[in-house]
């Protein structure tokens, strides 16, 4: 059983390691997949996996009246973990962490599953801090993970076709694939699964000003803005490639030369595919975990970290990065150095392990 619910930050590590599962012998109709009804409800079920969709929301981190309803869903979530957990016969359970692990760490302490935790960032959130005391083992993304000291460091689950990149044999796929030159350098940019305004505002005033060389743009503005920025104008010398999203992020990867991204579990991706950063951290979530994830790719090298207030200064930063290749170069390396590609396969390995 994997729990995963709410932004692709939790849901592609989550599906990474359903399909080390099977990569490694394990049907797709043995591994059940939990959550709610937001992204992961379109997921899992289009990659052949069982899913159990729950009604599930996150603690408001104030006095909101909505917090009232919160135990008595998390009381029918957990009953409905535990009859899936019988029926099926679950022996092992990963919680990727958001709101979906708390009801499924108490189904799992309850029963003869081994339970595990996956944290995707440096600091651990507060469902996982709390699942924590019924795991088996703790899964960790950074060395200095804070909230969880008997974290284990294998890194983030990506999916194969990341886990196994190789930008030299795609590059010519994913320049056609997005209509760009080989010549021109190319700047990626994308907030995560379900997009970012600030950093899609301050991309589309980027393009429609650029004072520069030319280069080119891949922007996945995510689907709910894909609409707002369809027409939006760019400079005569900056062509943009715009999508909602993109199944093939091994493609995104291979078409740019850097990226300018959030901070949550896409870092993985970029370590793993040695791409330079911009990281712009979300200020939201617990424990400011994109700022943290943020300033350990900074620390090792890989990127240069931009608070949303800097955003004005984006321009000049691209400016300064996209157009010199040897600083580029020293980043890429940096990036792959930190990376953990195989996190999937060891947490995949690890759960058959404990159904045995």
């Amino acid at each position: 059983m994997i729990a995963a619910a709410g932004t692709g930050g939790h849901v592609f590590p989550g599906l990474a390691v359903a399909e080390a599962l099977v990569a490694a012998g394990i049907e797709r109709a043995e591994i059940v997949c939990v959550g709610g009804d937001r992204i992961e409800s379109r997921t899992y079920p289009e990659h052949g996996f069982p899913f159990l969709e729950l009604e599930l929301k996150g603690l408001k981190r104030s006095l909101h009246p909505s917090n009232l309803s919160l135990p008595l869903l998390v009381l029918r979530a957990r009953r409905r973990i535990t009859a899936e957990i019988e029926s099926r016969s679950v022996r092992a359970v990963i919680a990727m962490g958001g709101y979906v692990t708390i009801p499924t760490g108490m189904a799992a302490s309850k029963s003869d599953a081994s339970f595990f935790v996956a944290e995707q960032n440096a600091g651990a959130g507060l469902a996982n801090r709390i699942a924590s005391r019924w795991a088996d083992r703790v899964f960790v993304s950074f060395p200095n993970t804070t909230g969880l000291p008997m974290g284990e460091w294998v890194g983030n689950p990506v999916r194969d076709d990341i886990a196994r990149f190789d930008r030299a044999t795609l590059r010519e796929e994913a320049l056609d694939h997005y209509g760009l030159k080989a010549e021109i350098p190319t700047l990626g940019v994308f907030g995560g699964s379900l997009g970012a305004r600030a950093i899609n505002v301050a991309i589309a005033s980027l393009a429609a000003g650029w004072q520069g060389p030319p280069f080119q743009m891949v922007q996945l503005v995510g689907r709910a803005h894909e609409n707002t920025y369809a027409d939006a104008p760019a400079a005569d010398n900056v062509y943009v490639a715009r999508r909602g999203f993109e199944p093939r992020m091994d493609l995104f990867f291979a078409a740019i030369d850097l990226v300018v991204a959030r901070a949550g579990g896409s870092v993985a991706e970029i370590t793993a595919t040695g791409t330079p950063a911009i990281l712009v951290p979300g200020e939201f979530g617990s424990s400011g975990h994109q700022g943290a994830n943020a300033s350990f790719l900074e620390q090792a090298g890989a990127g240069i970290v931009l608070r949303e207030e800097g955003l004005p200064a984006l321009a000049d930063l691209v400016r300064q990065l996209l157009f010199d290749p040897i600083a580029l170069e020293n980043m890429a390396e940096a990036a792959r150095a930190i990376a953990r590609p195989d996190a999937a396969n060891l947490i995949a390995g690890a759960m058959i392990e404990a159904a045995s």
